[in-house]
């Protein structure tokens, strides 16, 4: 018992429920069982579930605290630990599962994002806490596992709903959300690591990381924040990046097996990597500041001052396993492969990932020392398929700009192509045009008038042109306006400097042109 400091030792069969356990605890203390919470690896435990669904073995340690009487958010505690009853029942099978008491369940979460919402800024990560404290994720995962359709159906509406009501909150709440997405990872990884809502989770939490939203890393604690309310350390990210490793090891395996194939690795895959990747290669680059690279194996003084040790082994392992494999398959895609391949043989998807696989190594060597050797040695072998992927499935949206800084590891047309990606977007479908109304007499110094007082932004959708004291409108008028304009740019007499006529290396302003400053 925390507060006091005693233990007493219980006896119990695995078939017992924690409510029984509570009663035991009740006859030898004399404190009511609806006073006392068991808590048992930093979850509370539910008086509706038997030690074996707690994961209670022999000589297990529970703690027992008193009823939380003093909290900011007592509704949302009613709230949770009615949600949490619910779901119990409904996975012993003690009330009927019909379709009204799994749809309570969904209501009751959306019901929970609105008293979080309700709420100040500062008093809403309790809410969380509430949450996290009443073990609802673990509540809503063992629903979801449950064989009866109904209960899986439900538990999937109600967690893709807190996703989504998390990605609605204020940026400045999703520290405090994110210990909880967290959670639900955790939980599904062990049971349905392949399942569609455990990705959906997991790209969830991997954007939160990946934003720039305040995250504060730091070496020097185990809190990963430097606010209070979270918890998620370097500890808790790095087993999503070895298990996105592996699955874009696998995904580069098959391609390079089955002939002619370039599915795989998924964009989801890729996408999540590079998420969960990002917050950690900028903790290690903190931590090393001004210090060179880490060097493999690691030096004595590095093994001695460098934290995370076995985090920066495997990643250095990764590295190398991702890199041989992208070798591989770029030596697959000769230039005939990419010259000739339709969108069946390398999708446009595939083609891409493989860009941005590159992109995380290029990242990932800068950490190590020859590490960035290495790659781009690889990159000036494999030139003919990488400026092939570039020119065929390099997209506007992506960040290129590493490659533009080696230009030994490119031609000038994929060069050129990487340029033209750096470019706007041209568009069509401008609904306002710029309006221009031109007097013929001053033609040159109107059109520079208008031009000149415009918004870049309103010149893209096309102009509009009209004659003073002229009724004619249209494209007819634009054609007739565009060639005077040129005319008169280049008219000798329009130049602000003339030529010497006895020495045409030298100018003077031209006296018919006026200049207004």
């Amino acid at each position: 018992m925390i507060s006091t400091g005693n233990h007493i030792v219980i006896n119990a069969s695995s078939e017992d429920t924690v409510g029984k356990i509570l009663m035991r605890i009740q006859d030898i203390t004399g404190i009511p069982a609806y006073e006392q919470r068991l808590i048992y690896n930093g979850k509370q435990l539910q008086a509706e579930q038997s030690l074996a669904e707690c994961a209670i073995q022999k000589d297990a340690a529970l703690h027992l605290v008193g009823r939380m009487r003093s909290t900011k958010h007592p509704q949302t505690c009613r709230l949770v630990e009615q949600l949490v009853m619910l779901i119990c029942k409904l996975c012993r099978g003690g009330m009927p599962s019909s379709a009204h008491a799994p749809k309570h369940v969904t209501n009751l979460v959306a019901e929970f994002f609105k008293l979080t919402g309700n709420s100040e800024i500062e008093d809403a990560g309790g809410h969380f806490e509430i949450f996290m404290s009443y073990s609802a994720p673990a509540a809503l995962v063992m629903l979801y596992i449950s064989t009866n359709k109904g209960n899986k159906e439900c538990a999937d509406t109600s967690i893709k709903h807190f996703l989504n009501a998390c990605r609605d909150l204020p940026k400045s709440l999703h520290a405090n959300c994110a210990p909880v997405i967290l959670e639900f990872c955790n939980l599904l990884r062990k049971v349905a690591n392949d399942d569609l809502l455990y990705v959906c989770c997991r790209s969830t939490l991997g954007s939160f990381l990946e934003n720039d939203l305040g995250w504060r890393w730091s070496f020097k604690c185990e809190v990963g924040l430097d606010d209070v309310k979270a918890s998620i350390t370097i500890a808790d990210v790095f087993p999503f990046v070895k298990e996105l490793a592996i699955r874009l090891c696998y995904g580069l395996d098959l391609n390079l097996q089955t002939p002619g194939s370039f599915l795989r690795p998924s964009a989801t895959d890729v996408r999540d990597f590079s998420a969960f990747l990002s917050p950690f290669r900028a903790a290690i680059s903190e931590h090393l500041g001004t210090e060179p690279p880490v060097s493999m194996p690691l030096s004595k003084r590095e093994i001695r001052h460098l934290l995370y040790i076995e985090e920066v082994e495997q990643l250095h392992v990764i590295f190398k396993a991702l890199l041989t494999k992208m070798d591989r398959c770029l030596l697959k895609l000769d230039a005939s492969t990419l010259k000739s391949s339709g969108e069946g043989e390398l999708s446009r998807t595939s083609g891409s990932q493989y860009l941005a696989i590159l992109k995380e190594l290029n990242e990932i060597a800068k950490l190590y020392q020859k590490a960035g050797e290495q790659f781009w040695t690889l990159m000036k072998l494999r030139k003919t398929s990488i400026c092939g992927l570039i020119v065929k499935y390099a997209k506007r949206t992506d960040d290129h700009q590493w490659l533009l800084m080696h230009k030994e590891v490119t031609d000038f047309e994929s060069r050129r192509h990487l340029a033209m990606m750096m470019l706007p977007e041209v568009k069509e479908d401008y609904e306002d045009l710029f309006e221009m109304l031109i007097d013929r007499a001053h033609l040159l110094e109107e059109s520079f008038a208008y031009i000149g007082r415009a918004e870049s932004e309103s010149l893209h959708g096309g102009l509009f042109m009209e004659f003073k004291n002229e009724e004619a409108t249209g494209p007819g008028v634009m054609r007739e306006w565009f060639p005077l304009v040129v005319e008169a740019i280049f008219n000798p007499e329009n130049a602000l400097f003339l030529a010497c006529p006895n020495d045409r290396r030298r100018f003077y302003p031209n006296p018919g042109m006026t200049l207004h400053v």
